[in-house]
């Protein structure tokens, strides 16, 4: 039986969010094609990803190699064109992040097969494959269908899927053999660069408290950030914050900037502009503040007040922390 491949994104231990949105959907595309559902996973020491992963897929192709430790596009190139030669996946999904847009184009190039880029769905149809993109910042979805082949490769774009366990598949745990016989030269792992002391990685964040042009001035940052360590958060922000130069760049949310998925999303005096809004829809709970009833950001909250922030956060990181005792 013909498969689809979930290419397995981790790093420093943890299994990342992106590939069990994959494998949600990549679940969903093997009932409708008639095909198995198998994750890929390379690295060292990882037999305990591998037992994680086999809830999730029919198969786990594991391929422990020391060369494997570390994301080295050039060495994963080499298995993972290897294993697509071998089993011939109709389909091979690859999170669209650092890690796989440094890995498909080339991975594509070298095995003559179709790719597509930061999808945000993927369907099968009369034998035909059609994903869909998004175009002009987001104002525009195209639904494009590639050429017909044999394979075809993917590329996700983080925090589209919702992840939906489902019944354990008891998937099958098969260990293939390393086909690296020599050193990685071309491309070598040096470091984890972390965010520096302070630094916050927003896209890991369960609570995002977001500003926007309603927080009027820079000094009126640090009440909204203090309610932000009161509910166990962080603080991100829309680009005008950004271009202001008030939050560092890695604070924003939105299509030029982070996409994010947290349990909860509060947006204090953000419009909603759709640039924003695509950056952070798939959030599990929205709750906005604006003053204006209009703003677009109603549109996507799950709640909505319509207020002057200054008069929510004080009330509201004093009751919060009357909860917490």
């Amino acid at each position: 039986m013909r498969e689809i491949f979930v290419l397995t994104e981790h790093r420093q231990g943890q299994i990342r969010d992106v590939t069990f949105e994959m494998l949600t959907k990549g679940r969903e595309l093997a009932g409708k094609t008639n095909t198995e559902l198998t994750a890929v996973l390379f690295g060292k020491e990882v037999k305990n990803h591998a037992k994680i992963l086999s809830d999730y897929a029919k198969n786990v192709l594991l391929v422990e190699d020391a060369k494997l430790e570390n994301f080295n596009s050039e060495a994963y190139q080499k298995v993972l064109s290897n294993l697509i030669r071998e089993r011939k996946p109709l389909l091979t999904l690859i999170g669209h992040t650092s890690f796989g847009v440094d890995l498909a184009p080339s991975l594509a190039v070298s095995l003559g097969t179709p790719l597509a880029t930061d999808c945000v769905d993927l369907e099968f149809e009369d034998e035909k494959f059609t994903v869909t993109r998004q175009m002009y910042g987001g104002k525009v979805n195209v639904n494009a269908v590639l050429r017909k082949a044999e394979s075809y490769i993917a590329t996700v774009r983080q925090a589209t899927f919702p992840v939906e366990k489902g019944a354990p598949m008891n998937g099958e745990i098969i260990e293939v053999p390393s086909p690296l016989s020599e050193e990685i030269t071309k491309k070598r792992f040096v470091e984890y660069v972390l965010p520096p002391p302070g630094g916050v990685d927003i896209t890991a964040a369960e609570v995002l408290v977001g500003i926007g042009r309603g927080i009027k001035d820079e000094s009126n940052i640090p009440p909204v950030e203090e309610l932000a360590k009161v509910l166990g958060g962080a603080l991100a922000c829309s680009r005008p914050i950004v271009d202001k130069g008030w939050l560092p760049n890695d604070r924003q949310v939105g299509s030029s900037g982070r996409t994010v998925k947290p349990k909860l999303y509060i947006a204090l005096g953000i419009s909603g502009a759709f640039q924003h809004v695509l950056g952070m829809k798939n959030s599990d709970l929205i709750i906005a503040v604006n003053k204006d009833p209009k703003a677009p950001i109603f549109g996507v909250a799950d709640y909505g007040v319509v207020e002057d922030l200054f008069k929510i956060v004080p009330p509201l990181k004093s009751k919060i922390q009357e909860l917490k005792g």
